[in-house]
């Protein structure tokens, strides 16, 4: 897959438009807590001024109601901006009204705009055409520099792309990163190649382990979905999290992947919980022994073992999903442990999804790991083969 890369077009003094993803999490003061995603887009933001460009910069924030709401409000973007480049940011009253377009038409080289969150206008999520064209008729070029929405056919992410051309749309540095280390390491990976897979549900990475199971050598399953696997294997999970409906699916997945020789590991110990509480009684059972009454909320000391030993000879890791529920301390040990030995390994490490990636700064071990996505939904569509429309218009046919 070749993309049309900012650094291959023409941008010196050009109106840029930039699609960024600035969806951080922020506490409820609305004190951004996490500015990854901000520092993450400054690469291709300072390119452009570096290249004497105007620049309007635009992200969703949350999901308000297609109206004004003071907690979707991008201005503690704005300051953080701000006090990241060391230079002034205008901050946009709204989205396409008259008086951001007018300010958009007389933006000078070396500004930046930034529009407030695209979600206050419905035409964003419904992919609208009219407002698209708004959004388009500000700028020259077109960058997609947000990776994390690129999975979805929204305005500015994908309706926006046919108002220019190949030489005027194109990947920014973080979006080029992004691609170029996902689709590398699903279809040209150092063996042994192991994925780990956690989180809730089974149903959220249904396709994606369809996917993978083709692809890795081995494969390690945690958090609330295993237990989906463990109940299709027999085993009595008493209260814990199970979609009984994917059952047969689990079952499926474990013959695939034994059909193909693919090591399948599942938990083998778990701490389980009286209830889904912080201060709820816990212990450690068996994989096997979960009391009906009781939850399990972590993978075990055993489990967290089998997978780091699971990890010692791997040349690529990919990870996604926590391995229980590590926002409480209680539960978090079996996921702590697991990112430690992902740190340590000598593997080309690659983190996807949001939760993963807030564990690993979580830990101390953010660093370590090789690249951490910004995209949760994004990289998991990656991972499934879909082809994501932000990504799409940028890809370059051979001929």
């Amino acid at each position: 897959m070749k993309l049309q890369e900012i650094k291959n077009i023409d941008i010196f003094a050009k109106k840029i438009f930039i699609r960024c993803d600035f969806n951080v999490p922020m506490d409820e003061y609305n004190n951004i807590t996490d500015d990854r995603r901000i520092k993450s887009a400054l690469n291709t933001i300072r390119y452009c001024i570096d290249n004497d460009c105007s620049i309007i910069l635009a992200s969703h924030f949350g999901r308000p109601k297609d109206k004004y709401d003071e907690k979707c409000s991008l201005k503690p973007v704005a300051k953080r901006l701000h006090t990241l480049l060391k230079q002034e940011i205008k901050m946009a009253k709204n989205v396409v009204q008259e008086d951001t377009l007018k300010v958009a038409k007389y933006l000078q080289a070396g500004e930046i705009l930034l529009l407030e969150n695209v979600r206050y206008n419905k035409g964003e999520t419904l992919n609208d055409k009219e407002f698209a064209s708004k959004l388009a008729s500000m700028a020259d070029v077109y960058i997609n520099d947000a990776f994390g929405v690129s999975h979805r056919a929204h305005a500015s992410v994908d309706a926006i792309t046919k108002h220019f051309d190949m030489q005027h749309r194109a990947a920014g540095f973080l979006l080029a990163k992004e691609i170029k280390f996902f689709h590398h390491i699903v279809h040209k990976p150092k063996r042994p190649f192991v994925s780990i897979v956690g989180g809730s549900k089974v149903s959220g990475k249904l396709q994606a382990l369809y996917n993978l199971i083709p692809k890795v050598d081995k494969i390690l399953i945690g958090g609330g979905m295993a237990f989906t696997f463990l109940k299709a294997l027999g085993h009595e999970i008493g209260k814990s999290l199970v979609e009984e409906d994917l059952i047969p699916e689990a079952i499926k997945i474990i013959q695939e992947a034994k059909n193909l020789g693919v090591k399948f590991y599942l938990p083998v110990d778990v701490v389980a919980a009286t209830s889904f509480d912080s201060e709820a009684i816990a212990k450690l059972v068996t994989a096997q022994e979960i009391p009906k009454d009781w939850m399990g909320l972590d993978i075990g000391p055993a489990s967290a073992l089998l997978f780091a030993q699971a990890l010692e000879d791997a040349n690529t890791i990919l990870w996604n999903g926590p391995m229980g529920v590590y926002e409480m301390d209680k539960f978090a040990k079996g996921s702590t442990k697991l990112s430690h030995a992902v740190a340590s390994s000598y593997a080309t490490t690659v983190v996807g999804g949001g939760d993963t990636a807030d564990l690993v700064r979580r830990t101390g071990d953010e660093d370590e790991m090789t690249f951490i996505s910004t995209g949760g939904g994004a990289s998991l569509a990656l991972i499934e083969g879909k082809d994501l429309p932000g990504v799409k218009a940028l890809v370059i046919e051979d001929k």
